[in-house]
């Protein structure tokens, strides 16, 4: 189900966001509505206050600010007039609603026995905007293939927030998936092998398929399925017992369960390919759940994702770290 996210907002924030200069409006990653402070956008990995001519400006003085009316609104739409059906959402902090666009949400949590049992007054919206962007991972999936046994080599992508690790997994399944007739920068020692395998997605915040009702929103591939809304570490047991995939992928692995789930997949000769938070190797390796993992080499592949000005660069390494390919600064970008 495509949603057009514009029209997520009520009024007058729905007005502000269309006054936006074009170039800028489709480089927008996130709104920030927060009741009572200036309305904020990301876009292009840049920071600005909107004013109600919707004009980017530095000085929050100058900006439009939501009140408790504007929010209210903007609550009752995105919970389709009916909050309480979403209480394990706002349990996590989050919604995520048809086309894979995720809300984050702020405000005053209720604990019973230590735990957050629910998030009221709420506050403070970030909607992240979700894209889909086909032949993003042309330059990266040649070297994600096996050319002996033309399977997929268990990979590892990492970068900090809002790189592109998500918009890369998506574009990865569906190629991988429905099977490629041309690749760029490296196909050439790939000649004859199109991958066209099973795909299983555990997608757990519904953002990588951008499923609606069990059905993906997205063009993740004819044959891909998707295990949505379920914990990572439980979608991949489910995915291997029931669904027999050839390719796992998951978004943001980082629990101590989860790295078992991986282990397991590994073990029973699934190729998995994962994302993780973190700027470089050394700092993933810090963390108790992906040590193991990264020690022992349980990865064949790491891509390393940064933005810069000029787009999306990578850089590519084997399980011992060795790097394979790379872009910089003057190199080609991607994405």
């Amino acid at each position: 189900m495509k949603v057009n996210w514009k029209e997520l907002f009520p009024e007058p924030i729905r007005t502000i966001l269309g006054r936006m200069p074009p170039a800028l409006l489709d480089q927008v990653e996130e709104v920030r509505i927060r009741e009572g402070r200036p309305l904020e956008i990301n876009a292009g990995n840049t920071y600005h206050f909107l004013t109600p001519q919707g004009s980017p400006t530095g000085n929050p003085e100058e900006a439009y600010v939501p009140q408790k009316e504007v929010t209210h609104r903007l609550l009752d739409l995105i919970s389709n007039h009916s909050l309480y059906t979403l209480e394990e959402e706002l349990r996590k902090g989050f919604i995520t609603i048809p086309g894979g666009h995720r809300i984050g949400l702020a405000g005053r949590t209720v604990l019973s026995g230590g735990r957050v049992e629910y998030l009221r007054d709420i506050n403070g919206f970030n909607v992240r905007v979700a894209r889909e962007v086909h032949g993003v991972a042309d330059r990266i999936l040649p070297y994600l293939l096996d050319m002996k046994s033309g399977q997929v080599f268990h990979t590892l992508i990492l970068s900090p927030p809002q790189q592109g690790k998500t918009t890369l997994l998506r574009d990865l399944a569906r190629q991988i998936s429905s099977g490629t007739t041309k690749l760029t920068g490296g196909s050439e020692l790939l000649q004859g092998i199109r991958p066209r395998l099973k795909v299983g997605i555990v997608d757990e915040r519904s953002e990588i398929a951008g499923s609606y009702k069990g059905v993906p929103g997205f063009d993740v591939g004819p044959r891909t399925d998707v295990m949505d809304g379920c914990p990572k570490a439980e979608g991949m047991m489910m995915m291997l017992r029931s669904m027999s995939p050839d390719v796992l992928i998951v978004d943001e692995i980082g629990r101590p369960e989860d790295a078992e789930a991986v282990m397991e997949a590994l073990h029973a000769g699934v190729s998995v390919i994962a994302t993780a938070h973190g700027r470089d190797l050394s700092e993933l390796s810090a963390r108790p759940a992906l040590r193991t993992l990264i020690a022992e080499q349980m990865f064949q592949r790491y891509v390393q994702l940064q933005r810069t000005s000029r787009g999306m660069t990578f850089r590519l390494a084997d399980g011992k770290m060795r790097v394979l390919q790379q872009t910089g600064a003057g190199g080609e970008a991607f994405g």
